[in-house]
Formats: structure tokens, C-alpha cells, sequence
């Protein structure tokens, strides 16, 4: 056994050449039961075995820098720092996050969990040292994927201005979490078939200087190359041909679904998850779409490197044609793409995780809602209940995008509700309209879905008189409860299922504060600048305002129910703080 043994890269020196392929074979074999156990990023890590393994003899973590892009790859950088009893021992699973984390080891520098970023940050760790007049080796690590992010562009383009050292490692193992998209696959597949020689070059065509490893699953081979640039004075790329879930066959011959995974046999792959049951969201909204296709060639999908997000497999991609487009990991290019479409008449559905369009804030706000072109954007996984690590949360996307005008922002209680809303978007051509996904899992409702316009039609579920709960999106569920708890009680309460997350117009709130002696809205995304602020703005001369949702700050690998009761987003926490809010209307 040699991964009991490893508590830190001096372990992994320590070892002679003859030693490293029996410490590969047992991470892969450590990472393949925790994930099939757990769940996590499985081809990404099982592909960086050997390289990681070469970082770590030739470079002195923590005194030398190591940066990982996005931290898919870590897991195995983990394994080496002291950190393998998380991937050994069921019990110590959770001991540490999927992502970089400096809380948990020195020889992290970063919380990373977005793309793109490491050369960047790299960047800034050199011209700090050289800054403050100290000398050491400052690595990023990126994958090709990676690459077609905008901010990884920017990195390289300053990188070689940088003038000392600085080593860029990029980990080529031809895919994204799908394929790749963008001309510059073309030349890594042109510099692959050179080793590395043509003379069409992107990176020194940036002015970096240029290393290239044909097989950086053999650990000698990387690591004489890490060796041959360890101290250099200027930027160097060494570039290393990789394969994706190398050692595990399941995930080289299904790289696109092993990208990241949970829950499988960890001999043949299988899943363990049970079949059947109600369609995922993601299901339902291909089926939309594939719809919407055949009746409108006009129409489009868009994804930014999540295809399946909008339930797009490689089969349903390619039966779409030029129907579907993929940019890479590029959601600013993604936005300005849809708005373009949109001007040109086309009909843009841009599908994307609410975490990652973070990245494309300026777009939204610049090259769609201030041009009012009617794009349509799916926000997948905004919840409380969506991913739960601090770098992937789904709670900030009310705040974000209810900030900008122009901008109709849904938030659906149902499937039946969703599905209406996605037609309605997509058939209407006068404003940008986005819809949050639901979340939290399936919901049907009965619901009226013949509404002429979504953003204006709210629906009263209930009439009482003393107090009015306003319940959004995933939220309704636990309004509609506390409803009937405070029925229970002797309380006439009204149930309002406010269907836009982007707020009301102050004709209804006003209206809604004078017919009641107080509102209570439930959220579950962030307060701050919420949707339950902007109603206690509108009441706020008429009548007192409750607002429930989750208080600004970063969660990380929490328990869904566990953070709701914390924040009283739970029917027995809201019902209390709506009779609470009455006795002081009452005088109580």
C-alpha cells in the first residue's frame, strides 16, 4: 500500500519510479469507489493521475504555487496533501469539499469552483512575489475545456507581459463536460498530430514559450518536462495530452456522463439510481423545445458547455443540427450570441446553471435587456435546494437578475406552470424574459395556464383578510402550508403565488397592504435584495412586511432542511412570524 503512506508531497518524492504506477493504480482505484459512493467529478481526476503525480515530485508544494482551473481535477491533488483518508475511508468521505479549499490545506490557495480562472489567479500570485521580492515556482493547471472561457483568454494574453517565472500546464484530454467548441480545438488537434511542432501555434502566438508532453498518462514523460522548466524566468505552456477517465473503462468510452457522476457500480459503471418515475425538469424541457423546433426552424437552443442541462444528449444534438449550439464555457458570448439571434429574428433559448451565468452579468445587462431583445433564458438549479458546495450556489439569482430593467425574471410553482411559461416566452417577441427552473423537485398544480402575459398575472390562490402570504416559486409550498396552519389558528390569510421573481407593480402591492394588516413573503433564494425586499418597499407606507428566505453570506455542503430552519423558511417558522407580525399590527 503506498497511498497510507503519502501525508505530503515529500512522501510522493520519496517514492523511486518503479513505485509510481502501483500509487496511480491505487488512487484510481481509491477515487472510483468514493465516487460511485459519493458522487463526483470521476473522468477529470482519473485523467490527471500521473500529471499530479509529476507536479508533486517536481514542484515544492506549498512553497511552490499550484493553482487548479475549476477544481474537477483536484481530487488527486488532495490524495498527495495529506488530505487521502477522505478518499480511503467511507467515514471521512465528507472531510473535504469537491473544490479547492484553503480552510482545509496549505497547499490549496484558492476557493475555486468556476472556470477559467486559474491562470489569472496564477498570474496574480507571480507579480505578488515578484512584488515583495520573493523567489519560487508558481504553476496554474487548466484544462482545454477551460480554454474557450473568456477569462482564461485574458490570463494568456498578459501572461507572457508577466516576464518571470510562471509555468502553465494545460491538461488536454480533448473534452469539456461535453465536446469541445471553438476554433482553437483546432490547433491543440493540429499541435497533437505535430507533437507539438507546427508552426501555427496559439500560444506562442500569445508569446508564451511552448512544451508539449504527447503522453501525459505516463508519469516520466511529464514529469522531465515539469523538470526541464522548474525555475524558469519566463512564462512557459506545457501542454499535455491526456485522456479523459484513463484507467477506468466506463468513463473513457462514456466521457460525457463520467465528466461527473454518482451512484455506480464501480465495476462496470451502471448506475444505482432508481429508473422510472416523473420526468426531471431537464426532460421536460427538451420535449418543449423539440417541439417548439419542429413547428419554428427559427427557434434555437443555446448551451454553454451544459448541454444536457436543457436535457441535449450527444444523440439529441446532433438530431437538432443547426438548431443547437454549443459556445464551450463562454456564457458571455452565450448572452450576446441569443441577443444577436434575437435581433435577427431568430427565436434564442439559452439554457444555463444560475451559478455560472455570474459570468455574464455585463452581458445580460448591456447586450440584451438595454437592446429589449426578446431572448429566453432557463435558469437551472436556483434554490436552496440546488447545489449546495460555496462555489456552485443557487441562491443569489433573484437578487442578480431582478436588478436589471428590462428583464422579466419568472419563478413557476409546477411543472404545469413552468411549461406554460416556457411557451408563452418563447412564442412572445417583445422582451427579454428568463424563468427559474424549478428546483426542489417535481410539483403538479392545477393552474390556469391560459394567462395572455406571465409577467402580469398573479394568482390568489386564497382570500382572507388579516394577513396576505405571497409564496415564490419553490417557496409556494411552504406558504401554501403555513396557510393552513394559520387557518388552523383562526387567521383569514390570502395565498398569493406571485409567478415573477422580478417583482410586482405597485398598483397590486399597494392594493394587497391596504386590504390586509400585514404581508409575509417566502423566498428561497437570497433576502437581500430579493423579491421580498422590493414588496416591503411598495407596502412599506400601508403595512408592516415579513420577509423569509436565506440571509446573505456563503453556505457550503449544507443540508437543505438544516439551512431552512435556520432561516425560518419552514410553514411552522412562517406562520409563527405571520401572527407574530399580526399581535403588533393588533396592538398586541
Amino acid at each position: 500500500m503506498y497511498l497510507e503512506k503519502i501525508n505530503g508531497p515529500a512522501d510522493v518524492r520519496a517514492l523511486s519510479p518503479e513505485e509510481l504506477p502501483g500509487l496511480a493504480a491505487e488512487i484510481r482505484c481509491a477515487l472510483v469507489a468514493k465516487l460511485a459512493a459519493h458522487g463526483g467529478h470521476v473522468g477529470p481526476n482519473l485523467g490527471i493521475v500521473e500529471t499530479t503525480i509529476a507536479l508533486h515530485r517536481v514542484f515544492d508544494s506549498p512553497t511552490d504555487k499550484l493553482v487548479f482551473d475549476v477544481s474537477h481535477q483536484t481530487y488527486v491533488h488532495k490524495m498527495l496533501t495529506g488530505r487521502a483518508a477522505a478518499f480511503t475511508d467511507p467515514e471521512r468521505y465528507d472531510d473535504v469539499s469537491g473544490y479547492s479549499e484553503p480552510s482545509e490545506s496549505e497547499h490549496d490557495h484558492f476557493v475555486i469552483g468556476h472556470t477559467s480562472t486559474s491562470v489569472s489567479l496564477a498570474c496574480g500570485l507571480a507579480k505578488g512575489r515578484d512584488l515583495v521580492g520573493e523567489s519560487y515556482d508558481v504553476v496554474a493547471v487548466i484544462g482545454d475545456g477551460s480554454l474557450s472561457g473568456g477569462e482564461a483568454f485574458e490570463g494568456l494574453d498578459w501572461a507572457a507581459e508577466l516576464g518571470s517565472n510562471l509555468i502553465i500546464v494545460v491538461n488536454d484530454n480533448q473534452m469539456s463536460i461535453a465536446e469541445n467548441h471553438g476554433s482553437l480545438y483546432g490547433n491543440l488537434a493540429e499541435l497533437r498530430a505535430t507533437n507539438g511542432e507546427c508552426e501555427n501555434n496559439y500560444f506562442r502566438a500569445l508569446g508564451l514559450d511552448y512544451r508539449y508532453v504527447a503522453d501525459g498518462n505516463d508519469e516520466g514523460s511529464v514529469e522531465a518536462a515539469l523538470a526541464e522548466v522548474r525555475g524558469i524566468d519566463h512564462p512557459v505552456v506545457v501542454h499535455v495530452n491526456t485522456e479523459k477517465g484513463h484507467g477506468w473503462q466506463p468513463a473513457v468510452d462514456q466521457k460525457e456522463r463520467f465528466h461527473w457522476d454518482g451512484w455506480f457500480d464501480e465495476k462496470t459503471g451502471e448506475s444505482k439510481l432508481p429508473a422510472g418515475g416523473e420526468p426531471s425538469y431537464n426532460e421536460l424541457t427538451y420535449q418543449a423545445l423539440k417541439r417548439h423546433m419542429e413547428a419554428d426552424p427559427r427557434v434555437v437552443a443555446i448551451s454553454s458547455a451544459t448541454p444536457t442541462v436543457m436535457g441535449f444528449t450527444a444523440e439529441r444534438r446532433a438530431e437538432a443540427g443547426r438548431q443547437f449550439v454549443d459556445v464551450g464555457i463562454a456564457e458571455e458570448h452565450a448572452v450576446a450570441l441569443a441577443s444577436g439571434i434575437a435581433a435577427a429574428g431568430g427565436v434564442p433559448v439559452y439554457g444555463f446553471y444560475g451559478t455560472f451565468i455570474q459570468r455574464g452579468f455585463d452581458q445580460l445587462m448591456q447586450d440584451l435587456c438595454v437592446n429589449g431583445n426578446p431572448a429566453v433564458l432557463l435558469s437551472f438549479a436556483d434554490s436552496v435546494c440546488g447545489m449546495n458546495d460555496v462555489t456552485h450556489l443557487g441562491i443569489f439569482d433573484i437578487p442578480e437578475l431582478s436588478a436589471i430593467p428590462g428583464l422579466t425574471y419568472l419563478a413557476p410553482t409546477s411543472r404545469e406552470e413552468y411549461l406554460a411559461m416556457l411557451d408563452w416566452a418563447i412564442l412572445q417577441r417583445e422582451r427579454p424574459v428568463a424563468i427559474r427552473v424549478p428546483a426542489a423537485g417535481m410539483v403538479n398544480r392545477e393552474v390556469d395556464t391560459a394567462a395572455a402575459d406571465w409577467a402580469t398575472t398573479t394568482e390568489t390562490v386564497r382570500e382572507g383578510a388579516d394577513v396576505a402570504i405571497l409564496g415564490l416559486g419553490c417557496a409556494f409550498g411552504i406558504a401554501e402550508e403555513a396557510a393552513g396552519l394559520l387557518a388552523a389558528e383562526g387567521v383569514s390569510a390570502t395565498l398569493v403565488n406571485p409567478r415573477v421573481a422580478s417583482g410586482l407593480a405597485d398598483e397590486y402591492v399597494e392594493k394587497l397592504a391596504a386590504a390586509h394588516k400585514a404581508i409575509v413573503t417566502v423566498e428561497d433564494g437570497q433576502l437581500e435584495g430579493g423579491f421580498g425586499e422590493k414588496v416591503a418597499r411598495q407596502a412599506a407606507a400601508t403595512c408592516p412586511v415579513y420577509c423569509a428566505g436565506v440571509p446573505r453570506g456563503y453556505y457550503d455542503r449544507y443540508d437543505p432542511e438544516e439551512l431552512k430552519a435556520s432561516c425560518g423558511l419552514t410553514p411552522q417558522a412562517v406562520a409563527a412570524a405571520a401572527m407574530k407580525l399580526l399581535a403588533k399590527a393588533n396592538g398586541r
